[in-house]
């Protein structure tokens, strides 16, 4: 895993207003489904992006089947796709949005030339990490291991 340093981390997470979430799903026990949310809970507005679920709502907002289906800025597009879907993704990312800051890949995707594509255009990028707990970790909201589940053990 990549070592991001928690002040770049940080920083990302503080600018960040809005967030595009590719292959966000509608079932509420999957990954990308929670992780939206709490990012929406967070003050983030989250644009889901999932092609079999375009023109349903989620979080408030209207599903776009594509990057190109959203209007304005986007400062993130958080990645919950297998790496192979990377490189597309993210061209179409620096094409739709000159002001992109960052492209987040989730745990378990990563892909070193979409990245360096991505940086060489000053965006920054960080990959095989998760918002949800980046944001827990450094805004001290981590539970034992690793959720904030609000139960709390008498066995520490």
């Amino acid at each position: 895993m990549a070592d991001y340093s928690d002040s770049l981390l940080k920083s990302v997470l503080k600018k960040t207003k809005t967030i595009a979430v590719v292959g966000v799903s509608m079932n509420s026990v999957r990954p990308s489904y929670y992780v939206a949310r709490y990012l929406g809970l967070k003050g983030y507005k989250v644009i889901p992006v999932n092609p079999g679920h375009a023109g349903k709502r989620l979080f408030g907002e209207v599903v776009r089947g594509d990057l190109s289906d959203i209007q304005g800025p986007v400062d993130m597009v958080d990645i919950f796709r297998r790496s192979e879907a990377v490189p597309g993704i993210v061209d179409q990312a620096l094409a739709e949005f000159p002001n992109l800051q960052t492209i987040w890949m989730q745990i378990g995707v990563e892909h070193a030339e979409a990245a360096a594509k991505a940086e060489a255009r000053g965006v920054t990028v960080i990959q095989n990490r998760c918002p949800k707990i980046e944001y827990q970790r450094l805004f001290g909201e981590l539970r034992m291991g690793g959720f904030a589940t609000g139960i709390i053990s008498s066995k520490l």
